[in-house]
């Protein structure tokens, strides 16, 4: 494998959603992080599942983030989820206008072929967002 973070996995196996924590009526901070700043598409819950509180959202080509409530909160400061751009001019953009929001936005120059930097979500948790130079 020529790089750590592929383009292409090939495996069979897909993503469906990964699911961060968060504090209880933590809806609309989550709705401006996640759907106003990184611009992702919210999803209804089923409607067995809305009493749990939280809310999801759609990523580009099908899978979901999942924002879940959980009643012993902890941030996860190693655990996170990536998230990948079209290419470096939009990666820019998002740090800008994080860090115009008030996140502190962390950039890493650790792989080669990649632009990447951490951000921490308004619960403490570690959020990556990536792409690949070229792009």
């Amino acid at each position: 494998m020529s790089t750590a973070y592929p383009r292409d996995g090939g495996s069979g196996v897909a993503l469906h959603h990964v699911q961060v924590a968060a504090p209880a009526g933590c809806e609309e901070e989550a709705r401006r992080f996640y759907g106003g700043l990184l611009g992702l598409s919210e999803i209804e819950k089923p409607p067995a599942l809305q009493e749990r509180g939280g809310v999801w959202f759609a990523l580009t080509g099908g899978p979901q983030l999942h924002i879940g409530v959980a009643d012993s909160f902890v941030a996860a400061v190693k655990a996170h989820p990536g998230f990948r751009l079209a290419g470096t001019v939009e990666l820019q953009a998002l740090a800008v206008r994080l860090a115009e929001a008030g996140f502190a936005v962390r950039w890493d120059d650790e792989l080669d072929g990649v632009r990447r930097f951490f951000v921490d979500d308004p619960f403490r948790n570690r959020v990556e967002v990536l792409a690949h130079e070229g792009s």
